[in-house]
């Protein structure tokens, strides 16, 4: 029934049109676009990519359909190429950041590309239409996690993407399949049966797969309620005794989804999204600001940048277990790791793709550093990336103390990227695989997406 909450969700997946996106909220779904695939891209050269790639090819001999990021004339099929390209995406920590915390274009845009591929050329997608279906899959996200007040400071629990991420795979490729209503209302509850994954994995070759199985999952929940798959009509009600989506937050209290139109804002027309400038969660930027602030204090000091000069590295940062690590061991450690950050950014005045090389976390006198790091958890700085602050003390053998605080770094929903900022990100990621001229091509095809009468082309 619509008046359901879930009955709200499947009729809002449904009824939107191209006329409810805002100029605003499609200016920013295509920076998202621009930004997911750049970083794709750059996944697609990684370790874990690698494995996950020769997992489906040697493991699932399928028809080939759909294209696989960074790698000319390799086809998947649709879904196992949704997961190949998910995994790539969230394979460096590089992918966007929302509020409440989460990686939302990762879960969706892989699956939209796949699906999009899929459909023979009489039913082909345009541009606009992926669009919509886009900014669909967005908006189920940010709604599931504004139920609950947990889902807004950084996570302990469950990695978010593995779980509003699988929904929101599930609602955009329901509409670009153009599943009805209760077709949708299906694809959610399938979705939720397919969702989770546990932030112990967090800092793992694991964590990666956390988005490829959202997008993947989200697609294959979709293709089974086109097919006639059923599931619980009320999955993300709250129904005393009887958890649905509910099992994943300990505090949930969800609301209908408004029909889009006249009374329906998107929520990426309220809040803009962060974009990350070096492949790390999103916890470190506000270190590494922080400590490339107090490094130029230390040069203007000093004359120079010198170790031996410092007796100790304060960080006052707040309390979140898994990007808590004094010395890391391995990239996606390092990745996750406030102190190696830090002392990373201080050393070399920079972070950015070479900082997370073995060789480079192996450093003797990157080591020397993290042995002077002593940690304070503030009790105004709490976990919500939202509210959140990075501080950088070096307390000197001369007594004096120099320090950078970093309240919002460049990037952050409330500080956005500049557009020049973005492309130079993108082409930076991208020129890891393709040449100059197929990456100048997708900036034109994602800034003219709705013109586009084939979304494939993508």
């Amino acid at each position: 029934p619509e008046d359901t909450v879930t009955g709200s969700f499947a009729s809002f997946i449904s009824a939107a049109r191209p006329e409810h996106l805002s100029q605003t909220v499609r200016q920013r779904s295509k920076r998202m676009i621009l930004d997911s695939l750049g970083v794709g891209l750059v996944g697609s050269t990684t370790r874990v990519f690698d494995i996950a790639l020769r997992y489906c090819r040697e493991l699932y001999p399928s028809v080939a359909v759909s294209s696989v990021y960074g790698k000319p004339g390799v086809k998947l099929s649709p879904t196992l190429a949704a997961f190949t390209n998910g995994v790539a995406t969230h394979a460096m920590d590089f992918d966007d950041t929302w509020h409440p915390a989460t990686h939302p274009s990762g879960a969706v845009l892989p699956a939209l590309l796949a699906a999009s591929q899929m459909l023979p050329p009489s039913t082909k997608p345009s541009g606009l239409d992926f669009l919509l279906a886009f900014n669909v899959g967005l908006e189920v996200q940010g709604r599931l996690m504004h139920f609950s007040t947990e889902a807004h400071d950084i996570p302990k629990r469950f990695h978010p993407p593995s779980v509003v991420g699988t929904l929101g795979s599930a609602a955009a490729a329901a509409k670009l399949l153009s599943l009805s209503s209760a077709q949708c209302c299906h694809a959610l509850g399938i979705a939720a049966s397919l969702a989770g994954a546990p932030m112990a994995n967090a800092a793992t070759q694991a964590k990666p797969l956390h988005v490829g199985n959202a997008t993947r999952l989200g697609l294959e929940a979709a293709l089974l309620a086109a097919r006639g798959m059923e599931a619980n009509p009320l999955i993300l009600d709250d129904i005393p005794g009887c958890s649905g989506f509910s099992a994943f937050y300990g505090v949930y209290q969800p609301k209908p989804l408004p029909a889009p139109g006249q009374h329906h804002q998107f929520l990426l027309e309220k809040q803009d999204i962060a974009f990350k400038r070096f492949p790390a969660h999103l916890g470190m930027h506000w270190v590494v600001d922080a400590a490339l602030s107090v490094r130029n204090l230390f040069i203007n000091y000093a004359g120079s940048f010198s170790p031996a000069l410092i007796r100790s590295i304060l960080l006052k940062i707040p309390v979140s277990k898994y990007i808590n690590r004094p010395f890391p061991s391995s990239e996606h450690q390092a990745r996750h790791s406030f102190q190696f950050n830090a002392c990373a950014a201080l050393l070399d005045g920079e972070v950015g793709l070479a900082s997370f090389s073995e060789s480079s976390i192996q450093r003797q006198e990157l080591r020397e550093l993290l042995d002077k790091v002593v940690v304070e958890h503030p009790e105004d700085n709490v976990a919500n990336f939202d509210k959140m602050y990075g501080e950088v003390a070096l307390l000197l053998h001369t007594g004096d103390i120099l320090t950078g605080k970093c309240d919002t770094f460049y990037g952050h929903w409330r500080k956005p990227l500049s557009k020049e900022s973005l492309l130079k990100k993108f082409r930076s990621n991208a020129s890891h695989v393709l040449p100059e001229e197929k990456i100048e091509g997708i900036i034109t095809l994602v800034d003219n997406l709705e013109n586009l009468s084939d979304s494939s082309q993508l």
